[in-house]
This record gives C-alpha cells, sequence and structure tokens, in this order.
C-alpha cells in the first residue's frame, strides 16, 4: 500500500510520547516506518517549590499534537485520518499522579524532576534492601505520608503520566510492565509488583489506618503484547477534537520513555544497551542477572517485557546546551544574520570536533535542576575556567557536551568496571546525537565503548510506542518482544558504530576528575538563593 492507502484503510498506527519538552505523535505504516508526524511544545511549571504539567496542559497539548499530526496527514497526503490499527502513549516516567474516587487529581502532577524525596527514599531502599530513587512514585508516595498530607488517606488511584493518559482514553485503569518498575520494584519472575516489597510498604503505613492498600491504589501491570483496552467514543474525542477519528480502536499497554527508547533502539536483549540523551538522559543495559549488591546511583527497572534492565538516570543533560545555543541565536540576530537553528546546532556542534581532548581545562556543569546521582538537590547551570586554560569556541562547546553526559559516566562505571556487566551493544539516541558523528564521539569516550547510532535515532519514543503498539495486532508468528524488533522491525540494521580513540578517553578521563573535583563549588553555588 502507499501511505495514503494505508491510512485511509485504517491500517496505520499511532504513537504518541509526552516528552519534557515536547509532545510527540508518529504515525507508522505496516513496515513500521513512520509516514508522518505532529508535534507540540510544552514546559514544566515550578509551583510551590514543585515541578509540575496541569492537567490542562496535558489535554491541550495532546490535542494540538493530534491536530498538528492530522494536518500533516493532509498536507503529505490529502486525507483524513478516520480510524487505526492500534494506539499506544508513553510519556516521561515516574512522578506523582493521585486520583480521588471521582478520578479527580488531588494534588498537581509531580515529576520525577522533583528531588525533595529523599527522607522516603532512603527509608524505602533500606527497608527493601533495594535501591529506591527519588523520583520513583513510590518515593513520592511515602514522602506524602512523612509529611502528613492530608490528601493521602483520599487517594483511590495512583498512577503515571502515561497510565493517565491511557486510563482517561480508553476506561482501563493498567500500566506496562517498564512504566510500571518505575512506580515500586518489578520481580522479573512473575512480572508484576514485588510482592514482599508491597507487603513490607503495607506494614510500614499501617499505623497511619488508610482505606487502601497499595495493591488497591496500583494499575494493573502488563507486558508487551498484552491488550489493554480499546479507545472509547470519550477518549476519541478527547484525542481528536475534529470529530473524525472513529472508537474502538486497540490501545498498547502505555509505557515510560525509557521502555520506548529501548524498543526504538532494538535493545531489550540481554547484553544490549541503550542511551536516551535529551533533556533528562539515562542509560539502560539489559542484564544477564542481576547485581550483586544495591548502588544509589543505579536503579533497577525492567524492559517493556519484564527482563531486569540497570538504568542510570540524570536529571539534566541538554538544556543549558540549548540555552547556550539560544544566546548565539541572539547574536546572529543582532548582527543582522538570518538564523538556521538546524544549521547553528551543527556549526557549534561539529566546531567541538576541533576542541581539546580535554577541552582545554574548561568545565560546564548541565544543572538545571538537582542532580541525585552527585547528590545534589538543586542545580545552578555554571561554567568555570581558569585563566591559563584554552578558552575558545571548539573547548567550550566541548566542555559542554562533555558535561551533558558527564555524570551518566558514574554509573557506568560502577557496572561495566566494578560489575563487569558485559555489553555487547549501546546505541544512542535522542536530541544529543542529531548531529552525526558528534555526540557519539562524545559519548563513546565517556564509556570507553563503541556507540551505534541508527538513521531512526531522531524517532525516539514516540515511534518507539508505536512499534510497541504494532507488536500487539500485528505478531501473528508470536515472537519474543527482541525477536519481532530483530527480526521484523530492524532486520539485522544495527546503525553506524564509532569506537572511541585513546586520545579521546584520556582527555574524558582528565576532564571528569576536574569535574569530581570542582563538584564542591557546584554545590556551593546551588546554596547560594
Amino acid at each position: 500500500m502507499t501511505a495514503r492507502q494505508t491510512i485511509e484503510a485504517g491500517k496505520a498506527i499511532l504513537g504518541i510520547e509526552f516528552g519534557s519538552t515536547r509532545i510527540k505523535a508518529v504515525l507508522i505504516d505496516e513496515e513500521n516506518k513512520p509516514i508522518a508526524q505532529g508535534s507540540h511544545e510544552w514546559e514544566n511549571q515550578l509551583v510551590d517549590g514543585l515541578w509540575t504539567y496541569s492537567t490542562e496542559a496535558v489535554w491541550h497539548g495532546l490535542q494540538d499534537c493530534y491536530a498538528d499530526l492530522r494536518r500533516d496527514v493532509q498536507k503529505q497526503y490529502g486525507c483524513e485520518i478516520e480510524s487505526l490499527a492500534a494506539i499506544g502513549f508513553s510519556a516521561m516516567m515516574h512522578g506523582y499522579m493521585a486520583f480521588d474516587e471521582k478520578q479527580q487529581i488531588l494534588v498537581p502532577f509531580r515529576t520525577w524532576r522533583n528531588t525533595n524525596t529523599g527522607k522516603a527514599a532512603a527509608e524505602l531502599s533500606k527497608l527493601f534492601n533495594y535501591n529506591i530513587p527519588l523520583r520513583w512514585s513510590i518515593s513520592h508516595l511515602y514522602e506524602c505520608i512523612l509529611e502528613g498530607e492530608e490528601h493521602v488517606g483520599n487517594i483511590k488511584y495512583l498512577t503515571t503520566l502515561a497510565g493517565y493518559v491511557h486510563w482517561q482514553v480508553t476506561g482501563k485503569f493498567v500500566l506496562g510492565v517498564g512504566d510500571a518498575s518505575g512506580m515500586i520494584p518489578i520481580d522479573p519472575s512473575t512480572k508484576t509488583y514485588d510482592a514482599g516489597m508491597v507487603r513490607k510498604f503495607d506494614e510500614l503505613v499501617a499505623p497511619k489506618g488508610f482505606s487502601w492498600k497499595l495493591l488497591d491504589i496500583l494499575p494493573e501491570c502488563l507486558n508487551a503484547g498484552e491488550q489493554a483496552g480499546f479507545l472509547t467514543p470519550e477518549g476519541a474525542r478527547m484525542l481528536d477534537t475534529s470529530g473524525h477519528l472513529k472508537a474502538g480502536i486497540p490501545v498498547c499497554p502505555p509505557e515510560g520513555d525509557a521502555g520506548t527508547g529501548m524498543v526504538a533502539t532494538n535493545a531489550v536483549k540481554q547484553r544490549t544497551g541503550n542511551v536516551s540523551a535529551g533533556t533528562s538522559s539515562f542509560s539502560m543495559i539489559v542484564l544477564e542477572k542481576p547485581l550483586s549488591k544495591p548502588y544509589e546511583p543505579i536503579d533497577l527497572v525492567t524492559t517493556p517485557d519484564g527482563s531486569l534492565v540497570a538504568m542510570v538516570h540524570c536529571n539534566n543533560c541538554t538544556s543549558d546546551i540549548n540555552a547556550w545555543v539560544g544566546l548565539f541565536k541572539e547574536f546572529q540576530q543582532l548582527l543582522g544574520v538570518p538564523v538556521d537553528m538546524n544549521k547553528l546546532y551543527a556549526g557549534l556542534f561539529n566546531k567541538a570536533l576541533e576542541g581539546d581532548a580535554d577541552c582545554g581545562g574548561l568545565m560546564a556543569y548541565n544543572y538545571v535542576s538537582g542532580e541525585p546521582v552527585t547528590g545534589l538537590q538543586e542545580g545552578r547551570p555554571m561554567f568555570l575556567r581558569s585563566a591559563g586554560d584554552k578558552f575558545n569556541l571548539a573547548n567550550f562547546m566541548r566542555a559542554h557536551l562533555y558535561g551533558a553526559i558527564a555524570v551518566l559516566k558514574f554509573g557506568n562505571d560502577i557496572l561495566l568496571k566494578e560489575e563487569n556487566v558485559r555489553v555487547d551493544r549501546i546505541t544512542g539516541h535522542g536530541g544529543y546525537f542529531k548531529t552525526a558523528g558528534v555526540g557519539q564521539r562524545m559519548l563513546a569516550a565517556a564509556l570507553g565503548s563503541p556507540i551505534s547510532v541508527m538513521e531512526t535515532a531522531g524517532e525516539g519514543g514516540a515511534w518507539g510506542i508505536a512499534l510497541l503498539a504494532g507488536y500487539m495486532v500485528n505478531n501473528p508468528g508470536h515472537l519474543s518482544l527482541a525477536d519481532y524488533l530483530e527480526e521484523i522491525v530492524f532486520a539485522g540494521n544495527t546503525g553506524v558504530s564509532i569506537a572511541p580513540t585513546e586520545e579521546d578517553v584520556a582527555g574524558f578521563n582528565k576532564y571528569i576528575e576536574t569535574y569530581k573535583a570542582c563538584l564542591p563549588v557546584e554545590q556551593k553555588a546551588a546554596e547560594c538563593k
């Protein structure tokens, strides 16, 4: 079929992902190739000291994103989207969305970016003998209990952003196992919430006398490929305000951005991994066996089909780079030079390749918000240099590109050097890799490992959740998710690989030693109000 015939026959598949700065929709054909897309820009808000998005912003953003997709379809193919073979919703993981029995949100959505849950996370990590990160839903819930927040007794439903959107448009209160693994730990043998930890939590909070137990308020946990409901008439109207989209479309389990990143990079098999680098960054390595002990910088989550994954999550990545590029844009405009943002980014990124391997001594901290891996609850973007350093544009850009992935190295050094985790392939995706060869080379230097990037790297999580929706409806051979991706979607394509050079590795290591030494400066800056 042509793309138009696929759309008109209702055989296209839609994936929508709520990222930190953009909501993106990708429409794919029966060969899993993107044929149309839409997007909506949005930003979190700092309200009463907590990062949030309003529910109104969620629905306005979803509708505007879908409307942008419709315009793209109409412009390219001159037709309307009436039906689809399947839909999938994905979003940034973790956080806290609590609702009462009338499905009304009890407090504003608390995103993964918040770092106010230190006491709760520490107590739960000790109780479970398992690293419980600050951003996980269980940390937010327990912190609310510790703080005596009145709304806790009224909780009827607790979910993530992806789970919330899916619930409202299908009526099904469910969650994909990968996203669920960022709420509380998953038992890989049962592929659902860890029963022992659930019991310990219930016993811990029993003296509070809440009317609920933990499993009462959590979504049902589903694996990739399972049926997760259908688009309701109300859901169709919530998605497509024009009224063209019909109800009854099957919807796959909602997933988190970590899971869709693994799918989009063909990294759900053991001994494969991926690095997602955009507003935040995280690496995911699918483990052959559990780690020997808990590590604070390493989270244990799962693939969308329930395999154990070591995740190093960093709150900050490209936001500070984007701010500096914006400054260069203003300078161009001041000179009356027309601005092409793609050329500006590409020019500055490529300039970094001309810099010294150690950035000439320049140092950049990209901490727009706190960074739990390095122990900072608040952040201050900061650029440092001494009078004798080689201060030029190439080193300046390279320092910021190094700084964007520096924290990733902390956790991955534990995995690759202390735990001797074996990885056959690491694939990069996200905006950090958009300029060919640049971010890829920097990450190879940081991890000391070859990094692959595919042509589809820029498609990201919206494409990944579309593939999961396709896996649900187009897997007649009942292949495992890993085999489906390997044999059907990617057909053996592993992308273009760049290996680290000795000079780059040595330069990055020198940079990271200075980075560690100067962390107290960043800490002090964050303390200054």
